[in-house]
């Protein structure tokens, strides 16, 4: 089965996505041109511009503040002792711990919950450094990220390290079956 990328609907036009489709149901353009000026009286819009220019700094700081601690390391407060499994390349990232898988490729993200993931599949490549990890999700989708390692003789390691994650966080069906019972 080959998995689409992307949606195959067309966007979507006309009135549903753009009321201004439709001549005269939005409000038509004001008379006022350029050289009339600003609509507020200068003394006013010079007081508001200086109030939101003030406002600014107290929010970058604020927002400086909350940049410097990155929110994985936010939410590592409540670590447990299980095991984690982490790998990274100059591009790729591969977190698998208590809370679930993370994949980071570039400046994208995704992560899947245990009880999201159907499958977890390692792969190598034959020839070359790359350590091809997929995690399946019940709903027949598949997310593929490739890391490259310092040597082939992390890929055993990785997957030992791996290995002894799933088997600690990852349930099987028949394991939750068996626990129902």
């Amino acid at each position: 089965m080959e998995q689409r990328i992307g949606s195959s609907s067309q966007p979507l036009e006309g009135a549903g996505f753009d009321p201004a489709f439709i001549p005269g149901l939005t409000s038509p353009p004001s008379g006022r041109t350029e050289e009339d000026g600003p609509e507020k009286e200068p003394e006013v819009a010079d007081a508001e511009e200086t109030d939101a220019a003030a406002a600014e700094p107290e929010e970058a700081a604020e927002a400086d503040e909350a940049a410097k601690v990155p929110p994985s390391e936010q939410e590592e407060d409540t670590e447990t002792d299980g095991p984690v499994f982490e790998a990274s390349d100059r591009r790729a990232r591969l977190v698998a711990d208590h809370r679930g898988v993370r994949l980071s490729l570039d400046d994208q993200d995704c992560e899947f919950r245990w009880d999201e993931i159907g499958a977890v599949e390692t792969e190598t490549a034959r020839f070359g450094k790359r350590y091809t990890v997929t995690v399946h999700t019940p709903d027949r989708r598949w997310y593929p990220i490739e890391i490259e390692a310092p040597a082939r003789s992390h890929f055993k390691e990785w997957d030992e390290q791996l290995d002894a994650v799933l088997d600690a966080y990852f349930e099987t069906e028949t394991e939750v079956d068996a626990d129902a019972d």
